[in-house]
């Protein structure tokens, strides 16, 4: 009984080790179904009706083109993930080849682009873009040599430094930090009133202040201070009642009742 147990712990492990050796088609596979917008294309306003690989193919590529199995292999990998629902038809002419159409899951509408041009599309892209993946690879060397960071090593230096040379970096950080902060602060603000008391409130890395402008919807009493990095606060919208500031936190930070750092 003991040598089956072990025989079938082992081939448990060899399968799992085999599956985190492959994890990284899962975050490709999502930067390709965000790139090619297949969640905005299934959804078609609430809709989410299932569709086959060529239907979603026409509205994503309206001019014609594509490979609908490359785009299935896609879609079925990320099923096994809970991001799409497949759904089998075997009401065609051929019973044993079923038409399979895909719809979003609860995790699949996160990607969707709602109604004020949020989604975590962007937070998707923003993990995947090249001077991040250049990085990724030299991770052991953090361990071997701790005085250079594997950032730095892939592109000749910081990553903030970096980013404020790059604007469509830096965009895509704020589309990214604002499609995650929103329904973030949601669930804040539904159940969390300790910001009522707050006079002036500094918010740590705001990036474009969807935070304290989610914030002072509620509690329009607060001042708000939005302290991000230069770059980022130049390009920040301008918000009743919330102050952008642009500097270094390592360095100094404006004055304050309150810090709030997500």
């Amino acid at each position: 009984m003991g040598d089956v147990q072990t025989a079938e712990s082992s081939n448990k492990a060899r399968l799992a080790i085999m599956e985190l050796a492959n994890m990284i088609s899962v975050p490709m596979s999502l930067n390709a179904i965000v790139r090619l917008n297949v969640p905005d294309a299934i959804w078609q306003g609430g809709a989410n009706t299932p569709l086959s690989v060529v239907q979603i193919l026409s509205r994503v590529l309206p001019s014609g083109g594509g490979d609908p199995e490359n785009l299935q292999r896609i879609l079925r990998m990320l099923t096994s993930y809970g991001v799409f629902d497949e759904h089998l038809n075997c009401s065609g002419d051929d019973s044993h080849s079923p038409e399979r159409k895909y719809s979003l899951t609860d995790i699949g509408k996160t990607l969707v682009t709602d109604a004020e041009g949020l989604s975590y599309a962007p937070y998707v892209l923003q993990h995947h873009q090249d001077a991040l993946m250049r990085a990724w690879p030299l991770v052991h060397e953090a361990v071997l040599n701790p005085t250079s960071e594997p950032f730095v090593k892939a592109n000749g230096e910081g990553a903030y430094s970096y980013y404020g040379k790059k604007p469509e970096m830096n965009g895509l950080m704020q589309k990214a930090m604002s499609g995650v902060s929103v329904p973030f602060m949601r669930a804040i603000l539904d159940g969390y009133d300790g910001l009522k008391g707050v006079k002036r409130l500094l918010d740590v890395g705001g990036s474009a202040g969807d935070c304290l402008r989610m914030i002072l919807q509620k509690y329009p009493h607060v001042e708000g201070i939005n302290f991000d990095l230069p770059e980022v606060v130049a390009k920040a919208p301008n918000i009743p009642g919330v102050t952008h500031v642009g500097g270094d936190m390592f360095e100094s930070i404006p004055a304050a009742d309150a810090i709030f750092m997500k």
